[in-house]
């Protein structure tokens, strides 16, 4: 298997130099993903295209990332960096609104976790990973990859265009959207979600309502189109990050000038223009569309694809970062395990379990779309423990196989959806 790039000289002339591991990508899932490999004693080299700190978005950590922080050792530096506490989730549509909060789970597991301005979250992260031994080179970028019974030869380029080779053990994948290796293996899948685009971006917020929680993610359901939606994620700095999000249809006839778009969309949404009204731009709105992706296979000799390399599906619950960190972790684990001369079962051991958690968070994105979990969130008279079952999974616990709501998610967001569904 190979793939090839455009490069600067044959191959076979370009300097190279051996590693044990090549990880693609210094975002949160590449910097935990090295960080458990060289606490186990592993050589890694992390290839990142970019120069951090750089602008990210998604924000809004679930719990269960923590979990992952801590176990890289990085928790006593995220702690320290001021971030803003998070401890659930709200919701509000017209004038309805409620609250989750993480603290009342049914899993055993973090009450908070943070919300995050990602650039200083990013590089948090790949500064603990440096601190613990792993290599992460800047603004170098693989331009091709080729196997040689199973192990891979990458091409990269440094931050002048200078190219050489890097001859691994195994590479991961945790390019995010960049989606290095499905792009060269042919790997990608069109997804199953219709295509959807954001619009957003960081304000000054100016919120003086006292009702208003800072210490949660506010989602916000368009008062008459329920398939648009809104976040609104406080910062500590008085900032908010704040976004729409709707099918491709929904900005036919709109201003083309982002500002004034996503400012149109907000005045729609009555609470939204309540808390915003002494708001302002702090950085010119941006677009991203088309995130959702999915992909052939998640592993193959020599290769792994971790977080959104693999699969993105929503922005709507912020499970992106999770999914990413929980891929790291597993396939370190797994990966040290191979590396130390063990026989292990990638499909059974990463794919399988990995997908489990990503099919339950699948389950509840479909129910937001189709207002079907939208009916459930927004029910006057919630059942605690089904309630306390949905929190975890908004938590970000989603491959807990004990929570019927993660074990039967379709099915039972299915019965209890139609239970909840207005007269």
């Amino acid at each position: 298997m190979s793939a090839t790039g455009v490069l600067n000289m044959a191959s076979s002339d370009l300097p190279s130099e051996r590693r044990q591991v090549a990880v693609i990508g210094a975002g949160p899932s590449g910097s935990i993903a090295a960080a458990l490999l060289r606490r186990r004693g592993h050589d890694v080299l992390v290839i990142e295209r970019q120069r951090f700190p750089r602008f990210s978005i998604g924000e809004s950590l679930l719990a269960h990332c923590l979990d992952f922080v801590e176990e890289a050792g990085m928790m006593p530096a995220v702690e320290a960096a001021g971030f803003q506490l998070k401890n659930g989730a709200a919701f509000g549509w017209g004038e309805r609104y409620t609250d989750f909060n993480f603290g009342d789970n049914f899993t055993p597991g973090r009450g908070t976790t943070f919300q995050v301005e990602r650039a200083k979250f990013d590089k948090v992260l790949a500064d603990e990973a440096t601190a613990q031994g792993v290599e992460i080179r800047y603004e170098h970028g693989l331009e091709a990859i080729e196997f040689q019974d199973g192990r891979p030869l990458l091409t990269v380029h440094d931050e002048h265009g200078v190219a050489y080779r890097v001859e691994a053990e195994f590479v991961l994948d945790a390019s995010g959207y960049g989606r290095v290796l499905p792009r060269l293996l042919d790997l990608e899948l069109p997804s199953t979600f219709p295509v959807r685009k954001a619009v957003f971006t960081h304000i000054e917020d100016g919120i003086v309502d006292p009702q208003f929680d800072r210490n949660k993610i506010l989602i916000t359901t368009h008062p008459t189109q329920r398939d648009i939606w809104y976040w609104l994620i406080p910062f500590s700095n008085g900032r908010c990050s704040m976004g729409v999000v709707a099918a491709e249809g929904h900005f036919a006839g709109r201003d083309d000038d982002l500002d004034t778009c996503l400012r149109d969309f907000v005045q729609e949404a009555p609470n939204l223009r309540r808390l915003l009204v002494n708001a302002r731009f702090a950085m010119p709105a941006r677009t991203i569309g088309g995130y959702s992706a999915n992909v052939k296979r998640l592993h193959g000799p020599g290769f792994a694809l971790l977080g959104n390399a693999a699969e993105f599906l929503d922005p709507v619950f912020s499970s992106g970062v999770t999914i990413a960190m929980r891929s790291s972790s597993m396939a370190a684990a797994l990966l040290h395990r191979q590396l130390s001369g063990e026989a292990v079962d990638w499909d059974k051991e990463f794919s399988e379990p990995l997908k489990f958690g990503v099919n339950a968070f699948r389950a509840y994105v479909e129910g937001w779309y189709d207002c079907s979990f939208q009916d459930v969130i927004y029910h006057e008279n919630p059942a605690p423990e089904i309630r306390r079952m949905i929190c975890s999974v908004l938590a970000g616990y989603a491959w807990d196989a004990s929570n019927p709501f993660v074990a039967q998610a379709k099915r039972r967001l299915r019965t209890l959806a139609e239970l909840c569904a207005p007269a």
